[in-house]
């Protein structure tokens, strides 16, 4: 049974960082393909940014450079490393997980790819 379950969220001013964790458990593939997504009220989930099972990392533009997605695959905890940080980063974040056993992430970072999620971690941006 997979669980994910993020942390590090919180208040932080314009301009700012923060660092989001996301601990899994459960896992049955070695190194599976993870991602951060964002959501805000009223709008769909967007992905932010997916890494590989080899720990190749994908990012979609709008964090490029400002994000950097990491694991610790002893501790199986995905993190977040957030910079420059705008009020238009608040918003919902999740970890997400895709259990096929190649680990490789597909592309675009599709909702419908990931089978596992945590419950979310705010992020406020003022």
């Amino acid at each position: 049974h997979v669980q994910l379950v993020e942390s590090g969220g919180g208040s932080v001013q314009a301009g700012g960082s923060l660092r989001l964790s996301c601990a899994a458990s459960g896992v049955e593939t070695n190194k599976p393909c993870m991602a951060w997504f964002r959501q805000v009220p009223g709008k769909g989930r967007e992905g932010l940014t997916s890494l590989d099972g080899d720990g190749s990392p994908s990012y979609v533009n709008s964090v490029k450079g400002r994000f950097t997605i990491s694991r610790d695959n002893a501790k199986m905890t995905l993190y977040l490393e957030m910079s420059s940080l705008t009020s238009e980063d608040t918003a919902t974040y999740y970890c997400a997980l895709d259990s096929h056993p190649s680990g490789h992430c597909l592309p675009y970072l599709r909702v419908s790819d990931y089978q596992y999620w945590g419950q979310g971690t705010q992020v406020t941006v003022s």
